[in-house]
């Protein structure tokens, strides 16, 4: 359908043309309305659709009409438009602007020239001279310049080639993401030139040949050929080298190669050189499959000059769902978690992206369970590698080849919820550093409770029987090769909810008021003689001071006569529900002196008052947030524990966390970390951006942590570190130092630049590092473009 021209200069050859046009265009009405009408009849009926379709179909642009418009119009009727002045041709997604604009209509054909502009999925073209086929997207563009949707890039060059909707080819090319600034005299920050660039849609990835990259003027990374994403699709390639410096390997450069095997399957492999090591080889292969996932990771070094050793690391997690085959039985699913290192000093010597090949104990641990219904069960295999330190050596903790466990378990059974537990472990461990026998336990759980809940409160009484029994591999002290404990335990557990209405600081509140009682009785029985393969003393804190055993494990059940009382009020949203803020504070009272230990050294709980825990949790908005718990000792009139958090998030990108830990006669630590944007010190507050868009260009931010030791009076782990924005590049300069023992520490210097949708250059990536390390810390850019559209900037 060919639109009127907007302005018509009445010739008799344009007469003529006019008349044929209109009488085609009315024959095509015609045709349309009786085709509407057979419609109508067959009972056509009209789908609404919230959104037009994103892709089209080939079909669907071969189809759709071709519209032109312009000052003048000359041409023949289904064969040639000639069209003078603000030329205009759309088509499907394509729109073509020109001073002078020819169409032919049987090849399809348009050329264009005079301020040529020309727009298609999202990515624009300016130029000169331009000649095309538009449903193919095939033909050239002399002297473009360009600017893509998906990425926000754009650049300049000699000439085009459009190979297919798909594919282009610029020669003599520029390419980069900083914003054009108005003058002549604009220069980029950073600009990639070269001598061609394909870019490729379907692949989402672009290869420039004869390239080089330059930054403010100074050319810094000449390559032969380099390729770079689109967008944030997995494409194989070698990843932006690394370099980085610390006083234990000295400098090292890694070159990292990304290799995309399938839509579920990739892997990296970093070659790096250590100066004072040699060379190191790290793979990382992950996969997915529908019932089955996992990731390999492998680190080698063949012949460490410092150590004169062959090292190596190895990480293998694998988690499986596999079906049995049998009727109405649930699959068993599969869990594997292998670390192994070559010796004991690897974690001290490898900075590995693999936090738990840097730890001193390495588990090896395979998991199969099985659930139907009431009834569930575990296979477990746990191997632990000690990584021993002459000048602090550690006690390791007990293999279990095999543990087996069994669960069976109703709730609401007439009222009543019970379940029964057992477990078999073989322990195993060196007995000259544990100094007792390995040895086979046996454990039942029986349990038995009757709640009674209802809006206002609750009580449940509940009855408890834990029995065990050993087999040792070698005799105990009074010559026994064998041992059993059965012990009791009652338990009573109750507690109120009252609600009221509540205004605070000008706002509306519903407060509650919690108070809860919890009563257990558990004999005495003597469990002296018994080992201690998996217990130690339960952390004091509100999850644990309203449970029965003082213990977590299996080996000593803690006798218990004691009463605890406590209360919470807590301040919440009328509407949402949502917590403000919760203070609590809980006592026990002990009957009598608690007796079982864990061995002999282990002090016992006396009679009569215990600790006061108080905790507070407060969020009044979303800035603030202070938790804090203390156990604080009535007769000493003294803190044994502290622990006081905070943190202050006004925004994006404006962080502060702080924390104060305090134990008594052991440690007493003070925690701060942060991100924040520098330019608050002269006043400019920046930009709400959004997420991963930073706040606006020019901007500098602080980052860090510092960990001091208040009773060793000396900084223990420190990052320090500063982010620049400059819009299409980021710089990050991060120095950290982390304490591996109490004599050695671990320096490393951080450099960064990164060319955002291009690459990055420098040392080691820093970000991994302040994420593990500052909470609430955010990327100044996401990774990934931003969503765009076939009608992106459309015109």
């Amino acid at each position: 359908m060919l639109p009127f021209p907007r302005a018509f200069r009445c010739t008799p050859q344009r007469l003529c043309l006019a008349v044929v046009q209109c009488l085609t265009a009315w024959g095509s009405v015609q045709a349309s309305l009786a085709q509407t009408q057979t419609s109508s009849d067959q009972g056509l009926q009209l789908k609404p659709t919230p959104a037009l379709s994103e892709e089209l179909t080939s079909a669907q642009r071969r189809e759709s009409p071709v519209f032109l418009r312009g000052d003048t119009v000359s041409g023949r009727t289904d064969l040639e438009t000639v069209i003078q002045g603000n030329a205009e041709l759309r088509k499907a997604d394509t729109v073509i602007r020109a001073d002078r604009l020819e169409y032919n209509q049987p090849s399809d054909q348009a050329r264009a020239s005079g301020n040529v502009r020309i727009y298609r999925n999202g990515n624009l073209y300016e130029g000169p001279l331009m000649e095309i086929q538009v449903e193919s997207f095939e033909g050239f563009f002399q002297q473009p310049s360009y600017h893509f949707g998906k990425n926000d890039a754009h650049g300049e060059a000699s000439r085009a080639d459009f190979l297919d909707e798909s594919h282009t080819v610029v020669h003599d090319a520029t390419y980069t993401t900083c914003r054009r600034l108005p003058g002549p005299s604009w220069m980029p920050d950073w600009v990639l030139r070269a001598t061609t660039i394909t870019l490729d849609n379907d692949e989402e990835e672009g290869l420039a040949e004869g390239a080089y990259l330059s930054f403010k003027g100074v050319p810094i990374l000449p390559v032969p050929a380099i390729g770079f994403p689109l967008t944030e699709k997995r494409r194989s390639g070698f990843l932006p080298l690394t370099v980085g410096f610390d006083n234990v390997s000295g400098t090292t450069v890694a070159v990292p190669y990304y290799w995309n095997i399938a839509p579920n399957r990739d892997a990296t492999i970093t070659p790096t050189l250590m100066a004072s090591r040699g060379v190191d080889v790290a793979a990382n292969f992950r996969y997915l499959e529908p019932t089955y996932n996992g990731r390999l990771f492998v680190d080698s070094m063949p012949g460490d000059k410092m150590r004169d050793l062959d090292r190596w690391g190895l990480v293998f997690v694998h988690n499986d769902t596999i079906n049995t085959g049998i009727p109405n039985v649930a699959p068993v699913t599969l869990a594997m978690n292998i670390n192994r290192v070559s010796d004991n000093n690897y974690w001290r010597d490898f900075s590995s992206p693999e936090t738990t090949l840097t730890q001193r104990l390495l588990s090896g641990d395979i998991l199969a369970s099985w659930s139907s219904g009431p009834v569930s069960g575990t296979v477990h295999m746990l191997q632990w590698q000690t990584l021993q330190d002459p000048d602090a050596p550690i006690v390791p903790p007990y293999d279990r080849m095999p543990q087996i466990t069994a669960h069976y378990g109703k709730n609401n059974v007439s009222g009543f919820d019970y379940s029964l537990d057992g477990d078999f472990t073989q322990f195993q461990a060196d007995s000259h550093l544990t100094g007792q026998p390995n040895a086979q336990r046996t454990f039942a759980l029986m349990q038995v409770s009757r709640p009674w809940l209802a809006p206002e409160g609750y009580i449940t009484p509940k009855l408890q029987l834990h029995a065990t029994s050993y087999q040792f591999d070698s005799m105990l002290s009074d010559g026994s090769q064998s041992a059993n404990s059965v012990v009791p335990t009652f338990s009573l557990d109750s507690g109120l909810v009252f609600e009221r209405e509540s205004t605070l600081l000008g706002r509306n509140y519903v407060q509650t008021l919690e108070p809860r009682a919890f009563y257990v009785y558990t004999p005495y029985v003597n469990q002296s003689m018994l080992p201690n393969y998996d217990t130690g003393a339960a952390d004091f804190n509100f999850a644990s001071i309203y449970t029965e055993n003082a213990y977590v494990g299996n080996d000593k059940i803690s006798d218990n006569n004691l009463l605890t009382l406590g209360v919470t009020t807590r301040f919440l949203d009328p509407d949402s529900g949502a917590q403000y803020a919760r203070f609590a504070i809980a006592q026990r009272l002990r009957m009598e002196e608690q007796r079982v230990t864990i061995n002999s050294s282990t002090d016992t709980a006396k009679a009569g008052l215990s600790d006061l825990l108080l905790g507070a949790e407060v969020n009044l908005n979303e800035r603030w947030a202070l938790d804090t718990t203390t156990q604080y000792n009535p007769l000493t009139d003294q803190s044994v524990r502290s622990t006081i958090g905070a943190r202050y998030n006004p925004s994006p990108y404006r962080v502060i966390n702080a924390a104060y830990r305090f134990q008594r006669d052991v440690s007493e630590q003070i925690d701060v970390s942060w991100q924040w944007p520098i330019n608050d010190l002269w006043g400019d507050r920046g930009q709400d951006l959004g997420a991963g868009r930073g706040q606006g260009e020019g901007r500098y931010y602080a980052v860090g942590r510092m960990n001091y030791s208040m009773d060793q009076s000396k900084l223990t782990d420190t990052i320090l570190g500063v982010e620049y924005d400059a819009g299409c590049w980021l710089g990050r300069v991060v120095f950290s130092r982390l304490q591996t023992s109490t004599s050695s520490a671990v320096e490393r210097w951080v450099f960064q630049l990164e060319f955002v949708g291009f690459t990055r250059v420098g040392t080691a990536d820093p970000t991994s590092t302040l994420k593990q390390n500052i909470s609430r810390y955010q990327n100044l850019r996401n990774s990934g473009s931003a969503d765009t559209s076939r009608f992106s900037n459309y015109e």
